[in-house]
């Protein structure tokens, strides 16, 4: 089972993971380095960084298969059928009721104990 999970990482995944947290931490001292610099140009800079980070993360095993994921996940997404505006509203209503009925319920009941405590503390 092991050799099933080796076979499908890089040998080269490790360094892959080293560029990518090194090109984060840059992004930061880089950002503080510069703080006094305009935030159109730390921003755009960090939106470089981010991007090559990201392409050098879907590079790696691990990327791949998150990349698959969210391709799976939104073919799902596809599948779902979604509530009309009716069903949403009537559901909405129906929730707000059972809401209110379980607090006055709640509220009663607190009120008929604190009574009933009060009666028998004096």
């Amino acid at each position: 089972m092991n050799a099933k999970a080796e076979a499908g990482t890089s040998r080269f995944d490790f360094l892959k993971w080293t560029v990518v947290v090194l090109l984060v931490v840059a992004a930061v001292v880089g950002n503080q380095y510069y703080s006094g610099s305009p935030l159109l140009y730390r921003v755009l800079a960090l939106l470089a960084v981010g991007v090559f980070a990201a392409f050098v993360v879907f590079q790696t095993s691990k990327g791949r298969a998150f990349y698959s994921l969210l391709v799976e996940a939104k073919l799902e997404i596809r599948k779902v059928v979604w509530p009309t505006r009716q069903e949403t509203t009537q559901t909405t209503f129906i929730v707000v009721a059972v809401v209110l009925v379980m607090a006055l319920l709640l509220w009663g009941l607190d009120s008929f104990l604190g009574w009933l405590v009060s009666m028998v503390a004096g």
